[in-house]
């Protein structure tokens, strides 16, 4: 019997990761390549889909079969994930009509957002999506490029999602995971049964226009001869309809029982709760799981991983240069210096809104602060003070759900903020929680791969590839921490609504 081995690729906000397994979830090789987003105005965040998306796509394939010596006949299957709910416009040829319009961050579409909510009603609005429309939303985001990129919207064959790109790059085919199209950001264009229709797509799009629906670990399609050529990937290889990053990082850790949570620590937060039902709660949002028969209830936090770069970028610059020199990864000294201000940043409290936010506030317009700023405060108390306030807007979600009658029994973490072990410690001091770091945190691209051997048959089910999955290390919360938090986190929840009207003005 030839060896099987199962490649996962991922595109991240700024960066694709790659990852070859083998049966025995053992990464074989990794590659990644980094490219840009570009901010084209306020709350208005592009991608350049070919050049950026597709070109690092088949730049990392090509360095995975190379570092591994893998002969591409014995890759059974590649998975994809791809960052949200972006706006793919493309032609009949797959080559986009227009830059594509990022995920969440993006808040353009807020004009188009209350005009839907007047068009379709507060009735229609409560009953399909149990919350008001939010910048994740992707109708709205295709009624922009109709009223301010018309040229491109009559150009344009597809709208699609940014994985759905990708896995058409490889197969010609267009298909969308069940997760991300039937309870995702594309409501209400698909109907109850799964497909588009007129009365579903009126005002939007012609229901041509959009994917059709498969389950995550369905066999959509076989890469291409002109595929192959650009990806180093053997033709005929089985793809699978690709996900949400978010989703996909999610299934890396081993999340599959209810009661599971996961937060993902990356340019942004994003967090799921695994439910066995859906959960209607309008501060946050709700959808049916990547893992049949599940539901979850999940959130995200715009800023995160970004604001510690703009620290870094602007604070301290010394410990950039110092890394650049050929010293410390300034991250890693950053959290040693966060790590010696006491709770509380010595009464500075963050507000994290440094590219709006999403849950549990949903406003595009609200804008970062430090509040209770003095003389006497430092950089490392500004430092210390923004991850906590990250701490604070995850512990808001936690409580949320809570109240929502779901049990946290685990609480999983991933991502790159898992290396800055302050941070770590704080998040679960101001949660209250015990946090899981499994073994392999390399994210999205990781769960890719696990999930092609299921698509190739090779292991059963989630539950077999959730059994491959061990964790790390655990961060233990510190009581008198957590009491001593208690009094931030009810300021900080405070602080948001007593200077909202003043941050929409400026």
């Amino acid at each position: 019997m030839s060896a099987a081995y199962f490649m996962g690729i991922d595109t991240g906000t700024s960066e694709t990761k790659g990852v070859l397994i083998d049966v025995d979830a053992n990464i074989v090789a990794s590659s990644s390549a980094a490219h840009d987003i570009k901010q084209v105005g306020p709350n208005a965040y592009d991608h350049d889909a070919e050049k950026d998306w597709w070109g690092d796509f088949c730049k990392v394939s090509r360095d995975l079969i190379e570092k591994s010596g893998v002969d591409p006949t014995d890759i059974k299957c590649v998975t994809t994930s791809a960052l949200g709910l972006c706006c793919v416009a493309v032609d009949e040829n797959c080559v986009p009509t227009r830059p594509a319009i990022s995920y969440g961050i993006d808040g353009r579409a807020e004009k188009q957002m209350r005009d839907l909510e007047q068009e379709w009603g507060q009735e229609f609005i409560d009953r399909v999506f149990g919350r008001p429309l939010c910048s994740s939303d992707v109708p709205p985001k295709i009624r922009w490029i109709q009223e301010n990129d018309p040229d491109a919207y009559e150009r344009t064959a597809k709208f699609i999602n940014s994985s759905t790109y990708i896995t058409a790059k490889l197969t010609g085919e267009y298909y969308i995971d069940t997760f991300l199209g039937m309870a995702g950001g594309f409501k209400p264009l698909y109907g109850e049964d799964g497909h588009p229709t007129e009365e579903t797509c009126k005002g939007i799009c012609r229901p041509d226009q959009l994917a059709t629906i498969a389950e995550e670990t369905d066999i959509i399609g076989h890469v291409t001869a002109e595929a192959a050529a650009a990806t180093g990937l053997a033709e005929g290889t089985p793809v699978t309809p690709g996900g949400d990053d978010s989703a996909c990082e999610a299934i890396s850790c081993g999340i599959g029982k209810q009661g599971d949570l996961i937060v993902q620590f990356g340019s942004t937060i994003y967090m799921f709760l695994l439910t066995d039902h859906l959960v209607m709660d309008p501060r946050v949002w709700h959808e049916e799981f990547i893992i049949p028969g599940t539901c979850d209830v999940s959130g995200a936090t715009n800023t995160a991983g970004s604001m510690t770069k703009w620290l870094r970028d602007t604070m301290f610059q010394d410990l950039k240069a110092a890394e650049e020199a050929g010293g410390e990864n300034a991250y890693t000294v950053m959290a040693q210096l966060a790590e010696q201000v006491p709770v509380g940043s010595h009464g500075l409290i963050c507000l994290p809104y440094f590219a709006g936010e999403r849950t549990p506030i949903d406003d595009p317009n609200a804008r970062g602060a430090f509040f209770g700023l003095t003389i006497g405060h430092t950089r490392e108390d500004m430092l210390r003070a923004g991850l906590e306030g990250v701490a604070y807007s995850i512990n808001q979600h936690f409580r949320i759900f809570e109240e929502d009658g779901v049990p946290i029994h685990r609480v999983l973490v991933a991502g790159g903020g898992t290396k800055n072990h302050a941070w770590m410690q704080i998040v679960a001091d101001v949660c209250g929680k015990t946090l899981l770091v499994p073994e392999v945190t390399i994210g999205a691209s990781y769960g890719d791969a696990m999930m092609a051997a299921v698509a190739a048959g090779y292991w059963k089910d989630f539950d077999e590839l959730a059994s491959k999955v061990k964790i790390a290390s655990t961060y233990e919360p510190n009581p008198e921490n957590h009491e001593a938090y208690k009094k931030y986190q009810k300021l900080f929840d405070e602080l948001y609504p007593a200077t909202r009207d003043i941050v929409h003005q400026l």
